[in-house]
């Protein structure tokens, strides 16, 4: 809606700052002067003991010389209620008995109409409460003082109880002078589907008024007394008020409370709710009965980026946070995401409060993991990935869920934090170099004896870790070649090459993969590339990778071998970018292959080579040159030259080339 000219000035003028401010301070009266509108009091906005906070009436202004929070009247209103502007105004408008802006008489016409029936819901919500305090609603009263509720909560949640009757409320607001026709169209009453009588649409229940934003009761929950009943709990129909997949239980409170730094959580009931603003997490919201749905979404998140959202600890309350994640995933922007805390097994926060106390509910709140992590946790828990086939189909679902956020920022960073917990996972099915070989594998890689794990050197049969490599061995030019600076140089190349071309990693994904790069920059650049696999263009993606890598993009960008790469010098050429990762990739995986015989080798061994072993060994790096020179054209596997390398390893093992021969 737009303002017309000197409205605001006007509002500003009617309005009296002192006033508003002074519904949420207590003024200072040795610093105060009422009569020239200067008044001080401890400032509403950070915890302090001295009067900071200053009003000026005459200016219309305030301003705290602690946090130098400073603003007018519209200000004060949104940042301690959390208002959005149009709500401010119209909150000062209707003090200051301003009429808005007119709008259409059509418009007119329906405000004033829901105007009526929320007059309707507010006497409805006046005769329920007043039935709580009725015998009728003594076994009411006694279940909700069994829930741990004193009066003063159920006066601050205006909680009522409906009577078994049909015709209840319809006679009691009849006598009000209210029309039948209007109780229906609220949703207080209801028609037979035979027709017949009217009757009260809740009966037997504990009532819940439901509140929009502003305080308008929109609806009603009722929770049934009985335990037979068609449904434990039963809402307000949807009406010209009431859509409860646009509303939230605790709205407007916990707008205010949000505004005021509380984190938002959000529950699955209203008793939950209830529970949860009992233990002082006062900006606390639940959806009505029904799954979150995409409004609901949009609605937290204008009152906090990121929402925790408290779920049961048990099936239903798992799926819930699964659905939600669906949801959420295509909305994500950057700054605005998801917390989950999942509750023990088969409790709610109610039940969590009253067992174990606010306390217990705080440190499982402020352990609440990201949406990232719960999302890895339900593609992966409970099962084994233990072949190429199983590993691809996780990479195949994670990839297809990525692809759904649209954010390129937070689709970056969703992929950068898969990838690292993909490593950890596929690496700790690895055996670490160095380890004992597992019993029961047999024969190791490479060798053609079985040791089991016993090794060398030991008594008892106890294994031995590998000895440190002789000075002379560490100098050699295999020791040198195979975990010196030439691999990371491909490395640098390779990464490089594909962050100019994007679009070509996925073809390149199992290498990528496979690289471990020992370098920083080199490991930051590479989860950033693999976070790249999906759909997207060259240009998006290139924006994407700088901002997931950051300065190690720069930095390896900036390498002088990597700027007169072929490739690099000719960017637009996409065949060339696509045959020198394909040759590098395959270069530095056969180095890398040769690298782990030669390793499997020497652990077999006993860690125990001397100069001679290490004469013969540099006699094989010759073969991986050879590899290099020949190419080698599928990088998972150095077909012939490997197995010719393997062979002459066994015969150097054979021969036990480690014992020194009488001359």
């Amino acid at each position: 809606m737009s303002l017309p000219p000197g409205f605001l000035d006007e509002l500003r003028t009617r309005t009296s700052l002192t006033r508003v401010v002074g519904r949420r301070v207590v003024w200072d009266p040795r610093k105060s002067n009422q009569g020239k509108g200067d008044m001080w009091a401890p400032c509403p906005f950070h915890q302090e003991k001295t009067a900071s906070f200053h009003v000026d009436e005459r200016k219309g202004y305030y301003y705290c010389f602690g946090c130098q929070a400073k603003g007018d009247a519209l200000s004060f209103l949104r940042e301690t209620e959390n208002m959005g502007f149009m709500e401010a105004v119209e909150a000062l408008a209707t003090e200051a008995g301003m009429q808005m802006p007119a709008v259409s008489p059509e418009n007119h016409v329906r405000r004033d109409h829901l105007a009526g029936l929320a007059e309707v819901m507010e006497a409805a919500v006046r005769h329920y409460r007043m039935m709580l305090r009725g015998a009728a609603a003594g076994q009411a009263r006694a279940y909700l003082a069994g829930r741990g509720l004193p009066d003063a909560a159920l006066a601050r949640f205006e909680m009522g109880f409906a009577p078994d009757a049909r015709g209840g409320l319809l006679q009691a607001l009849s006598g009000q002078g209210i029309a039948v026709d209007q109780m229906i169209e609220a949703g207080l009453v209801a028609l037979p589907d035979g027709g017949g009588a009217p009757y009260d649409r809740f009966r037997d229940r504990i009532i819940f008024p439901i509140r929009d934003a502003r305080g308008r009761c929109i609806g009603l929950g009722g929770r049934a007394m009985a335990a037979d009943a068609r449904a434990k709990y039963l809402n307000s129909p949807e009406t010209a008020l009431f859509d409860k997949g646009r509303s939230l239980y605790n709205h407007g409170p916990a707008r205010e409370a949000a505004g005021k730094g509380q984190p938002l959580i959000v529950a699955e009931g209203y008793m939950d709710v209830i529970a949860l603003v009992q233990a002082g997490f006062e900006a606390s919201v639940a959806p009505l009965g029904t799954a979150i749905t995409e409004s609901q979404l949009e609605m937290m998140w204008r009152i906090s980026p990121e929402p925790v959202i408290a779920l049961d600890g048990d099936k239903a309350g798992l799926r819930a946070a699964m659905r939600l994640m669906d949801l959420a995933l295509p909305l994500l922007e950057a700054g605005r995401g998801l917390r989950f805390c999942l509750l023990p097994q088969g409790m709610d926060p109610d039940d969590l409060v009253r067992s174990q106390g606010a306390d217990a509910l705080r440190g499982l709140l402020d352990a609440a993991v990201p949406m990232v992590s719960l999302l890895w946790q339900r593609e992966t828990e409970g099962r084994v990935f233990d072949s190429p086939e199983r590993r691809a189909g996780l990479d195949k679902t994670l990839r297809s869920l990525i692809a759904k956020i649209k954010d390129p920022s937070v689709r970056s960073h969703y992929g950068a934090a898969i990838a690292e917990l993909r490593f950890a996972l596929f690496a700790a099915a690895r055996p670490a170099k160095g380890s004992a070989p597992v019993a029961g594998m047999g024969v190791r890689r490479g060798v053609g004896k079985s040791y089991g794990n016993k090794g060398f050197g030991g008594k008892s049969g106890a294994y031995m870790p590998p000895q440190p490599p002789l000075g002379v061995t560490r100098k050699s030019f295999l020791g040198n070649a195979v975990d010196g600076a030439e691999n990371n140089l491909r490395e640098a190349v390779i990464l490089a090459v594909l962050a100019v071309h994007p679009t070509l990693i996925v073809e390149f994904e199992p290498g990528l993969a496979q690289l471990q790069p020992r370098l920083p920059d080199h490991a930051s650049l590479q989860r950033a590339l693999l976070a790249q696999i999906g759909p997207g263009s060259d240009d998006d993606k290139r924006k994407a990778i700088a901002i997931a890598a950051g300065d190690a993009l720069e930095r390896v960008m900036v390498q002088s071998h990597v700027r007169i790469v072929p490739a690099m010098r000719s960017r637009d050429d996409r065949d060339l970018a696509r045959s020198c990762v394909a040759e590098e990739l395959a270069k530095l995986h056969a180095r890398r292959a040769v690298a782990q015989e030669i390793e499997d080798a020497m652990q077999d061994l006993g860690g125990l080579p001397d100069e001679g072993l290490t004469w013969r060994l540099t006699q094989a790096t010759a073969a991986r040159q050879a590899a290099e020179r020949v190419g080698i054209e599928d990088s998972s596997d150095l077909g012939e030259d490997r197995a010719a390398l393997s062979k002459g390893l066994q015969s150097l093992i054979d021969s036990q080339v480690w014992v020194r021969k009488p001359r």
